[in-house]
């Protein structure tokens, strides 16, 4: 497909002007993550203007390496309304997992092609300190054979980074997987980052597939304590750099956000990205806006979401209630992404008229106890339902209330 067929088609699902998305896209405010060689009902436009899309990570560990697993958890995200996912996996038969994983969403894909550089890397020589870009690039060009949509690519980390470390000590260092790799490969090799210094010719590779590159946080703030620091502002010039190169050569670049952020930082994080980065798609990891809520973190996490929502963040990256704990479940993947759809919602409903009257016709349907058409409306009818269950469904009540139900005292008040 055309990029010009393709921008009518997202167009037409995102309800849009072509001509008003195809600029959007050109200026690089919007991209559209979907390689050439991947057909999929669902293709997505994320950026200024549109309505707010969500990721979800789904993929394997070294602990935790069951295909059958992560297919479930790509079905219940699909289900649930994300827009697109991310296969994190770092198990064994990586590329393996990632061909079936392809094949079964009906949604972009993304990967962080580092890992699996890595770990081939690893499996030959022992360790990943023996990378070479050849590598990388074998990687590369294998994923984009498969079909990936969108490469997170960690550009933004470099040897000069290392030193900032060094003298301006962090509560918890590096807590990106793929920062932490190559950070430790500049160090041992004392090289500067191979994504940085190979990065046009990566960019040859992503315009012939129509690959979106995600430009990565490799150096986001992993906690509170670390918030907006002189490593992470340092990280997102060098991105700004990478972007302007994006651009020129007609590649569609969006930026990775933290993190952990301070609640009253995190709107200064997506303005001062949108500044530097010349209002490229911002797609943040959250952002957590407290380090305390382990078990909770789909809560933390959407709470700073929707304050970047509010503020101009374009992709918000599920975090679930495992996040710093385990692996995620089914249920885990279910309970980050609905979290997230609030979030995304509670935002989009300021700005889009259909989005703003679902919660009218809900609150109609509400009043007037419709228990079956409000069920329909909301997001997570199953998890209603099943709390609706602990009283007989047709009753014109619900068991909060009971007979003293507010909406029936004044029902047939004249002052209605």
């Amino acid at each position: 497909m055309s990029i010009k067929s393709l921008i009518k088609k997202v167009a037409k699902l995102e309800k849009v002007n072509a001509s008003f998305l195809e600029k959007q896209v050109k200026n690089n405010r919007v991209v559209i993550p979907l390689n050439y060689k991947h057909d999929i009902p669902n293709p997505v436009a994320i950026g200024e203007g549109l309505k707010i899309k969500i990721n979800t990570n789904i993929g394997t560990s070294t602990k935790k390496d069951n295909i059958e697993e992560e297919l479930k958890k790509l079905k219940v995200a699909i289900e649930n309304g994300t827009h697109t996912v991310m296969d994190l996996s770092v198990g064994k038969n990586i590329e393996k997992t990632r061909k079936i994983i392809l094949k079964n969403s009906t949604v972009p894909v993304g990967t962080v092609p580092i890992y699996e550089a890595a770990i081939k890397c690893k499996e030959r020589d022992g360790d990943f300190d023996k990378l070479t870009f050849d590598d990388i690039w074998e990687v590369l060009k294998i994923q984009a054979k498969d079909g990936v949509d969108f490469f997170t690519i960690h550009a933004g980390i470099l040897k000069k980074s290392l030193d900032i470390l060094k003298e301006d000590k962090r509560v918890c260092g590096i807590v990106s997987r793929g920062g932490a790799i190559l950070a430790r490969w500049m160090y041992v090799n004392n090289r500067e980052n191979p994504f940085y210094e190979n990065f046009k010719h990566i960019l040859s590779l992503a315009k012939k597939y129509n690959i979106t590159l995600s430009l990565g946080d490799a150096l986001r703030p992993g906690s509170i304590a670390d918030s907006t620091d002189k490593l992470q502002i340092f990280e997102l010039n060098v991105i700004s750099e990478l972007v302007k190169l994006c651009i020129k050569s007609g590649v569609s670049a969006m930026v990775e956000g933290p993190g952990h952020i301070k609640i009253n930082e995190v709107a200064f994080n997506v303005e001062l990205e949108k500044k530097l980065c010349f209002g490229a798609p911002f797609y943040l990891l959250g952002p957590l806006v407290t380090d305390i809520s382990a078990g909770y973190d789909h809560i933390s996490a959407s709470i700073g979401a929707s304050i970047a929502a509010l503020y101009g963040a374009d992709f918000l990256c599920v975090v679930t209630p495992a996040e710093h704990l385990r692996h995620p479940t089914v249920e885990d993947i279910k309970d980050g992404l609905i979290a997230f759809r609030i979030a995304s919602h509670s935002v989009d409903l300021l700005r889009f008229k259909d989005e703003f009257y679902k919660d009218y016709n809900l609150s109609i349907y509400r009043a007037k106890r419709d228990w079956k058409n409000m069920f329909e409306n909301l997001i997570d009818k199953d998890k209603s339902k099943k709390y609706r269950s602990d009283i007989e469904e047709n009753l014109d009540l619900c068991s909060m209330c009971g007979d003293y139900c507010s909406l029936k005292i004044i029902e047939n008040c004249n002052f209605l």
